[in-house]
């Protein structure tokens, strides 16, 4: 079982930036990918940058040149850079955490590739 906590949210004013954390704990377990998801209300889950164990990264084109993803495997933690934020940004961030088998490239970003999740943080980012 593995056990993630985000932290990080919260309001900014478009343009601003917020750096979230994940930590990571309770399995020995090594993912072959963990990433970002937002949810807004109303919305379906959707894969915001996620990275592989030998640190590929895919983003969803709209965070592309704004967001950053990065993972610290010695302290287990997943960090999302946030930069630029845009009204559109707003929504519940969650981490998420692979299986330890391969998944193909094209599938990174599906929710469905993930099986376990954190609680979320909120992400409020005012025009």
């Amino acid at each position: 079982q593995v056990q993630l906590v985000e932290s990080g949210g919260g309001s900014v004013q478009s343009g601003g930036s917020l750096r979230l954390s994940c930590a990571a704990s309770g399995s020995t377990y090594s993912p072959y990918c963990m990433g970002w998801f937002r949810q807004a209300p109303g919305k379906e889950r959707e894969g915001v940058a996620v990275i592989t164990s030998d640190g590929r990264t895919k983003y969803r084109d709209s965070v592309k040149g704004r967001f950053t993803i990065s993972q610290d495997n010695a302290k287990n933690t997943l960090s999302l850079q946030m930069n630029s934020l845009q009204p559109g940004d707003t929504a519940m961030y969650y981490c998420a955490a692979g299986p330890a088998g391969y998944r193909s490239w094209w599938s990174l970003l599906l929710p469905s590739a993930y099986n376990y999740w954190g609680q979320g943080t909120q992400v409020t980012v005012s025009s």
